[in-house]
Formats: C-alpha cells, structure tokens, sequence
C-alpha cells in the first residue's frame, strides 16, 4: 500500500477520533448538567472551553480534509504516488499535531504552533499541486 493511501486512512480516521471523542464529551456534558444532548450548537460555541476548542479541532480536520483526499486521489489516478509518498506521513503528523495543539490551549504560543502545522500543510498540498500539474 502507497504511504499517500496509509496517510490519508490515517487523517480520515483522526477526523473519526476526534468526532467521537467529542461525542462523548458531549454525553458527559448531557449526563453532567442535564443539557439536553439535541440542543448543542454545531459550531462548539455553546460549550466552553475544551468543549469549543474540540470542536474547532474536528472542524479544522474536516475542511482540509477534502484536499488531502483530493490530492491523493489524482496522485493514485496519474499513477504518481512518487509524488506525494515522501511526505504523506508529514501531512498527517502535522494534522495531529495541529489538533492536539487546539485542543489544549489558544494560549498566544499555542496559536503560533497551529498556524505553523497548519502552513505545513498547506505547502506540502500547494508543493504537491504544482508537480503533479506540471
């Protein structure tokens, strides 16, 4: 199997982690105050704290993940994983990384951390564009 195909398993089943993980915060939330577990905002902003940043986290994860998915997939059709292979595993430690970061602070260096994996990406997507369009 390609490492791009291994990579981008891995990004969807993080997004699944994370889906999950705050599923089960919010029946903690349900079970713990008694807000009724149909009645949370999509966008996190009715819980506070880890609450909000979880979500964000997850979010984050799913709008980028299209891209990946979408690199991917023209990699694997043109027949040129050599092109993506070599930092497929980038993409996804540094998505992990980006997550966790949310999750845990929005303190000023934290933010500075996301940003940073986030551009990561971001370039390694933009990289892998321009050599598989060229």
């Amino acid at each position: 199997m390609a490492t791009t195909t291994v990579a981008l398993a891995g990004f969807a089943a993080w997004y699944i982690v994370l889906t999950l993980v705050l599923a089960l915060y919010r029946v903690y939330v349900t079970v713990s105050t008694g807000k009724p577990v149909n009645s949370f905002a999509p966008d996190g902003s009715d819980t506070p704290g880890i609450g909000r940043r979880l979500t964000r986290a997850r979010d984050n994860c799913f709008e980028t993940l299209p891209v990946f998915a979408a690199i991917a997939v023209a990699a694997h059709i043109s027949s040129r994983v050599d092109v993506t292979d070599g930092l497929a595993m980038w993409v996804l430690y540094a998505r992990i990384g980006q997550s966790l970061t949310h999750i845990i602070s929005t303190s000023l260096p934290a933010v500075l951390i996301r940003a940073t994996l986030f551009t990561v990406q971001a370039v390694i997507y933009l990289a892998w564009s321009i050599r598989l369009l060229g």
